[in-house]
């Protein structure tokens, strides 16, 4: 069994350090905030007094942090402390330069890398059933790998430093774009006096099918895990699809790609967080939709 240093410990984080304890694994984590530093205590996590005390003496060093900002800072602190022949796995979502930046420090200190964003949310994080989108060289995802399963159940190699990144980014504009079609569809059927369960019947096994709808859906009812269910809350909040379509929209403009409905989603979930619903789940951006048509 490997011992980890894990820097992150909040929402997602946390249940994945405590996943990592429950597979046998010495975890020795950090965070600023107090209260996710107790809670993982109370799942089997040694807390460190620093991001530095942490890694040292680790075999693997896994990160979950806000924003690229944050992971340049903390690998730039960390890795002259790591030891030699560690493996460094970053799961946070961030901009594919940040990704890169980051494996360059480890590639520097002559230490394996991996950029490793997750899809799954805090229930995929507590229940270990995340999916990991990797980037890096063949030999570091093979000693990643091992680890991350203990974390998911899919994990997929997507190509070089950074393709784990492009990847997340991809993926949730799809989601975002996905959730705001569905419920548009809803809002509609609304309107015409088609009811939740009968659009759900139909579209969840016709040609409108697809993920926001069959195990998100925005509505109270046909999917029964769904926020809709609980008052919205998340679940992925506002504020995370939203940075999210962000990154996705920096990536297009650096690419010179046409992402002109991935453009369309940020303006609308932008405009949703603006009127005080970051912290809602994704998929109430139904109750934006449903708004729009009032102000008509």
């Amino acid at each position: 069994m490997a011992t980890i240093g894990f820097i992150g410990l909040g929402n997602m984080g946390g249940p994945m350090a405590a996943n990592l304890v429950k597979a046998g694994h010495t975890v020795k984590g950090f965070d600023l905030v107090e209260a996710s530093r107790e809670a993982a205590k109370a799942d089997g996590v040694t807390i460190a007094a620093s991001a530095v005390e942490a890694v040292k003496g680790a075999d693997v060093v896994v990160t979950m942090l806000p924003a690229g900002k944050h992971v340049r800072a903390v690998w730039t602190e960390i890795v002259p402390q790591v030891a030699k022949g560690a493996l460094l796995i970053d799961c946070s979502t961030v901009d594919v330069e940040s990704a890169r930046a980051a494996h360059a420090l480890a590639a520097k200190a002559g230490l394996k890398s991996v950029d490793a964003p997750v899809s799954g949310g805090v229930g995929g994080a507590k229940g270990a059933t995340l999916t990991f989108m990797c980037g890096g060289s063949n030999e570091a995802f093979a000693a990643a790998k091992p680890i991350l399963e203990k974390m998911g159940k899919r994990i997929v190699h997507c190509g070089d430093n950074g393709a784990g990144q492009a990847a997340k980014i991809c993926n949730n504009m799809i989601l975002g774009i996905s959730m705001i079609g569905v419920s548009e569809a809803f809002a509609l059927a609304e309107k015409l006096g088609l009811s939740h369960q009968a659009l759900f019947d139909v579209s969840s096994t016709a040609s409108g099918q697809c993920w926001s709808l069959t195990s998100y859906c925005p509505v109270p009812g046909p999917v029964p895990a769904s926020p809709a269910n609980n008052g919205y809350k998340p679940g992925f909040a506002t504020a995370l699809m939203l940075k999210d379509l962000r990154l996705s929209q920096e990536a297009a403009k650096a690419a010179g790609a046409a992402t002109p409905l991935g453009e369309h989603a940020e303006q609308i979930y932008a405009a949703f967080e603006a009127a005080g619903h970051g912290g809602d789940d994704f998929s109430g951006i139904i109750n934006h939709v449903r708004d729009l048509a009032t102000k008509k």
